[in-house]
This record gives C-alpha cells, structure tokens and sequence, in this order.
C-alpha cells in the first residue's frame, strides 16, 4: 500500500451579512450569477457569501467519488443531486450543498447533504437542512467527518443511519489520502476484501 499522507488545510472566504430581506438576498444572488465560485446561504435574515477554494472542490469531490464507490460496490440504488439550491421563502432558508444525494429512489428533498468546512460563517447550517427537511448531513471538517441524523432535531451520531454498515473509519482514511485516483482504487480493493 501506497503511504498516507494527510491533505493541508486552506480556508475559503466568507461573508456573513445580517439584516438581509429575501428580495435583497435575490438581488444579491442575480448579481454573482455569472461569477464562478461562490456560493450562497441564507436563514432568516442572514446571509452568508462564500468563495470556494480548489482544496473545498477537491475534498468534496474525493468524498463524492468514494461514497459513491461504496455504494455501487454494496449494491445500493442512488441518484447524484449535486448542489441544487434548496429552500424557500416560506421557510425563511436557502443553501446550495456541497454535494447530495437520494437512495433508493429519487426525491424533491436529498436524503444526505454533505458539507465540506474550511470556513464557517454566522448560519447554523443544521437548522436550514433542518427546515428543508434533509434526513442526514455529513460535515468534514480538519480531516474529521461528522455525521447528523435529523429525529425531531438533528442528533450526532456515530454511524451513518442511511449507511450503517460503511465503515467510517476506513472512508475517512482514504478521504485523506494523498491521491483521489489511488485512494479510490485501494478503497475499492478494500470493500471487495470484506
């Protein structure tokens, strides 16, 4: 086996303004249509602006192509949601996923929202996806993925509820791998070992 090497941290850049309208936060959000890279989260009358760093990209794309290693090696139906907007005005809250998912079948909701964090802003993230109704978010933060299953409030756990049997510990070693393609492969080798 190839060594691991433990990826470096760099933090995106986030602005978190108080006091926003919903027609003003659309505004805003018409105005950096055309500018890639940023992205937008909103809950009752706070907005958060971020720009996202090649490192946020890379670490969610390695998390994506990992899970979904997992889950086509174990059999599991799935559909790729990416990062739609989700929310509305009525629910006071909007936020674009890093990345999302549905098992089984397809959904207007994601089943899982992840979250990579290299910054964090003003918005408690888990009372928006609370609000839009997502069962479980994944957030990966300093080389640690914290998993949240949504009951009548979103409770930490220890396991993924929709996954139980993906081993977390194994998922996130190769989550810090040094290379996506060599961590992929060996994460594969390994589940086929099982």
């Amino acid at each position: 086996m190839t060594e691991t090497l433990i990826k470096t941290k760099t933090t995106d850049n986030c602005l978190t303004i108080v006091g926003v309208s919903w027609s003003q936060f659309e505004a805003i959000e018409v105005a950096f249509e055309h500018v890639a890279g940023v992205k937008f989260a909103y809950l009752d009358g706070t907005l958060e602006i971020m720009t996202i760093s090649p490192e946020h990209e890379d670490t969610k794309s390695t998390i994506g192509v990992l899970l979904e290693a997992y889950m086509r090696e174990k059999g599991i139906r799935f559909y790729i949601r990416g990062g739609p907007t989700l929310g509305r005005q009525e629910l006071g809250a909007r936020k674009e996923p890093d990345e999302s998912y549905n098992l089984n079948t397809k959904k207007a909701i994601p089943d899982l929202a992840i979250e990579i964090v290299f910054t964090s802003g003003g918005i408690n993230k888990l009372e928006l996806y609370k609000r839009i109704g997502v069962p479980e978010v994944w957030f990966w933060e300093d080389g640690v993925l914290a998993i949240y299953y949504l009951r009548e409030e979103y409770e930490q756990v220890n396991r993924s509820e929709l996954l139980p049997e993906l081993d977390l510990d194994l998922l996130v070693r190769y989550i810090n791998y040094f290379d996506q393609y060599d961590a992929v492969t060996e994460f594969i080798q390994v589940l086929r070992q099982q």
